[in-house]
């Protein structure tokens, strides 16, 4: 098991090919691996052994006969559990779905199925993609990694644990408000958010039709460029799905990064939301090594952050109770309590700051892509707060204190990647965006600044003792 631990797509794939390992080989270890650890994180809602067993036996009957789909054949996935899985429940980790079970794969999943991935689970969320960490929902949070008293940050929790601690070495999460780049974070992973619509929703259970996205979440920046890939393009049955004019990002991903010109948003850390001086220490390093890199660095502005978190959390709330509306009138008891909390803010909102928002939306927008412009890339810091305790009253605020709503308003790409670790052992991480349809961009300048570092090596001592 020692050899699979945390074994990459790429190193998987070369092996798959090389046969010198089976997917039947990693799926069972995977499986051993998430019984002997999961229990203790609480990343899998639903572990799928027979479904995974049976996929990875005719991955392995395909790849022996020649028959390659690709670079996520025979690999195992997970998918956060609000995207649907036919025959199997779609709960978004609430009473309210305990019966519902999905008719038709997500197009997510019929994508990864369609390159012969592997489904091996449904994995922890906060309710709805919109609660929090609490233990009144239906099953418990997911826990960080590196301290099993932390949260790892939402709402695509699971799948990040489930990432970190080798239990599969790809998952699929959602985000609107940084719902991938937050637990990513707190997990010391790679989770990108794609440009709006360029991976298909249908089949997703929405928070706010107009600031979510799919995106992929994985232990290095290659692997996340692979899943990338493997899930990006139209969608019929999502009607604000576009195409990608360039979804090749594994071409250009290890060129030099001399040329590239990138914008430091400073401001969002330093001045309109002061963050932790660790977090801005490692900013400064990443910055310099960047710069070490062949990148130009030189620090850039955009509206101030409450603007632009004003703007979003607006929009958010406001689509978001527009679709629960009617369960919060008539079964509210079933929500947890913050889901609850969270979900019903909409209600009092005016159409006029719906309309408001949407105005502000555009003009940011126009103001960020002006920017762009001039510049290749765009970093800034990822969140201001460590991760806290379950019970900590300062839980709401850690959760606010980001700089990731913006890109969800512009609907850009953005990445976050590991910059180091506190004297204290957790993960702390930077935003890498880029223009629409940037990806290949984002990850270009991602992968050579994790080439640089190998923060994103580390595996969590407590999940090594489990094995």
């Amino acid at each position: 098991m020692t050899a699979l631990l945390d074994i990459s797509i790429a190193d998987a794939g070369r092996l798959f090919r090389a046969r010198k390992l089976s997917p039947v080989e990693l799926v069972k270890c995977k499986l051993d691996q998430i019984q002997a650890v999961d229990p203790h994180y609480n990343a899998f809602l639903e572990v799928t052994a027979e479904i995974a067993l049976s996929e990875a036996r005719q991955a392995e009957a395909d790849i022996l006969a020649g028959r390659l789909r690709g670079p996520m054949h025979g690999i195992p996935f997970g998918v956060k559990d609000i995207i649907d899985v036919v025959g199997l429940r779609t709960t978004a980790q609430s009473r309210i779905f305990a019966d519902n079970v999905a008719t038709r794969d997500a197009a997510v999943v019929q994508r990864l199925r369609a390159g012969g991935a592997v489904l091996i689970g449904k994995l922890t969320l906060d309710e709805f993609a919109a609660g929090g960490p609490v233990f009144d929902q239906v099953r418990p949070p997911a826990r960080n990694p590196w301290n099993r008293d932390l949260h790892v940050g939402g709402s695509s929790s699971g799948s990040a644990v489930a990432v970190k601690t080798g239990m599969v070495p790809a998952a699929i999460g959602t985000d609107t408000g940084g719902s991938i780049r937050n637990p990513s974070t707190c997990a010391g992973i790679v989770g990108l958010k794609p440009t709006y619509g360029v991976v298909g929703r249908s089949g997703v259970f929405p928070v706010s039709f107009s600031m979510d996205h799919v995106g992929p979440m994985t232990r290095t920046v290659e692997d996340n460029a692979i899943l990338f890939e493997a899930i990006v393009g139209k969608d019929a049955a999502d009607p604000t799905s576009v195409a990608h004019p360039n979804r090749d990002c594994l071409r250009g991903m290890r060129r030099s990064l001399a040329g590239r010109r990138i914008g430091a948003l400073e401001h969002f850390y330093t001045e309109d939301s002061e963050a932790r001086p660790e977090m801005r220490a490692a900013m400064d390093v990443a910055i310099r090594v960047l710069r070490d890199l062949g990148a130009s660095v030189t620090p850039v502005r955009l509206s101030p952050l409450q603007k632009w978190f004003d703007c979003g959390q607006t929009i958010l709330e406001c689509e978001s109770y527009a679709i629960h509306e009617n369960w919060l009138r008539e079964r509210p008891g079933d929500y947890s309590s913050l889901a609850r909390a969270k979900l019903s803010r909409g209600a009092f909102a005016s159409a006029a700051q719906y309309i408001k928002a949407l105005q502000a939306r555009s003009i940011l927008c126009a103001e960020f892509a002006a920017l762009m412009r001039e510049f290749d890339a765009l970093i800034t810091l990822s969140g201001f707060e460590l991760p806290c305790p379950f019970d900590s009253p300062d839980l709401p605020r850690v959760f606010e204190r980001q700089a990731r709503m913006p890109f969800n308003v512009t609907g850009t790409p953005a990445i976050a990647v590991p910059t180091g670790f506190t004297g204290d052992g957790l993960p702390l991480a930077m935003q890498i965006a880029g223009p629409a349809f940037g990806e290949a961009i984002v990850y270009n300048v991602a992968w050579a600044f994790c080439e640089a570092t190998g923060w994103t090596n580390r595996f969590p001592p407590e999940v090594q003792a489990l094995l």
